[in-house]
């Protein structure tokens, strides 16, 4: 059986697995193909993935002679009667999945993964958010205009700036980390009163509204909160955007639109000068303003889209990818190399969208009927 890893599209430096990891395929008497160029931008050469035994092809050889592709982003390539292993937002590339249903593919699309113990090596949405929550963080140092910390000079006194971040999950909670690393004071909002502690212990202030929905349920995710929720979550949100300096928003529910948490007023009651930056602009942002990919102003206020602030890291987000995706294809590879299929695991199975020529994820097949 032959691993084929695919070069990224423009823009996207990781690469799904670099040569360190690759080596414990062939470990697995699994061979590799990898597209020539595929870790040039995580800083990984063809010649080191030759040492550790991969060969080196064009993307169509690649493709023509694997039996699973690793993709980080979604291939626009037309495949057929492959396993293809990435990242792709199926709830919402509901009829790209159908495509390759259609054309009898088996897709396992590593970000629906089980939050659950046993499946923490494989979360790729979780160490990848570790990192986009550690680079907001210099991004928004970079670009504000002021210090982080507080400074007592003979030029007189600065004050520490003012963080508020949204969403204490694992990007939220690497923000907290290295916001009060760099001197910031931080408040944190999150409708899971659960959090409180793992905030207050990395020295933030926990911004509590009452009347949340469960979100226990939700395995570890976010979920749709009640519009008179929404009321007072607004306007305790808004007493703290008044007075930050930046924010960070990260909330996100898995098959939805980016709920609103930053109204227009909101962004407008900032002062000159601040940032906001939103990760969750890949599925329309957390605020009315935010665009994907892009840096906007909005009456002084510098809104930053940025989705895949991993690829600003690629060798460590490649490294971690790769151990993620290691670990789950330990699942469907036996000791001889050859491919195991055992969808009564639970991993497998909830992570498998499209199988057999259909798909078989109940919540992508609801969206397409």
């Amino acid at each position: 059986m032959t691993i084929g890893i695919l070069k990224e599209p423009a823009g996207e430096n990781r690469v799904s697995t670099l040569p360190e990891i690759a080596s414990n395929f062939i470990k697995m008497n699994v061979k590799v193909c990898v597209e020539d160029g595929a870790g040039a931008g995580a800083f990984a050469s063809n010649e080191d993935y030759t040492k550790i035994g991969a060969t080196i092809a064009n993307r169509s050889e690649v493709i023509a002679s694997s039996d699973i592709l690793l993709s980080i982003q979604q291939p626009s390539d037309s495949i057929s009667s492959k396993i293809i292993l990435g990242v792709f937002q199926p709830l919402f590339n509901f009829q790209k999945v159908k495509e390759w249903a259609s054309q009898n593919n088996t897709i396992f699309s590593i970000d629906t993964i089980p939050r659950t113990t046993r499946a923490q090596a494989m979360d790729v949405l979780s160490s990848q958010a570790n990192i986009a929550g550690y680079k907001a963080v210099l991004t928004a140092a970079a670009e504000y205009s002021r210090y982080f910390p507080m400074f007592m000079t003979a030029a007189g006194s600065i004050a520490p700036a003012k963080m508020l971040i949204l969403g204490a999950g694992v990007a939220g909670l690497q923000a907290i980390a290295t916001a009060k690393r760099l001197g910031a004071v931080v408040e944190v909002f999150d409708t899971r009163p659960a959090v409180k502690e793992e905030v207050q212990s990395l020295g933030a202030k926990f911004v509590e509204v009452e009347g949340a929905a469960d979100a226990s349920a939700a395995g570890g995710y976010a979920v749709e909160q009640s519009e008179e929720y929404k009321q007072k979550q607004q306007q305790r949100i808004a007493e703290s955007i008044a007075k930050s300096d930046i924010i960070i928003t990260t909330a996100q529910i898995p098959g939805k639109k980016a709920p609103i948490l930053l109204t227009d007023a909101m962004v407008h009651s900032m002062r000159n000068g601040s940032i906001i930056i939103d990760l969750a602009s890949a599925t329309g942002g957390n605020t009315n303003f935010t665009k994907n990919n892009e840096t906007i102003m909005v009456n002084g206020v510098k809104i930053i889209g940025n989705s895949n602030l991993a690829s600003t890291m690629p060798s460590d987000a490649s490294k971690m990818y790769g151990k993620n995706i290691l670990n789950f294809l330990k699942l469907i590879i036996d000791k001889d190399g050859n491919l195991n299929l055992n969808f009564e695991d639970e991993l497998v199975k909830e992570t498998c969208i499209a199988h057999g020529g259909k798909v078989t994820n109940e919540r992508v097949a609801a969206l397409l009927s």
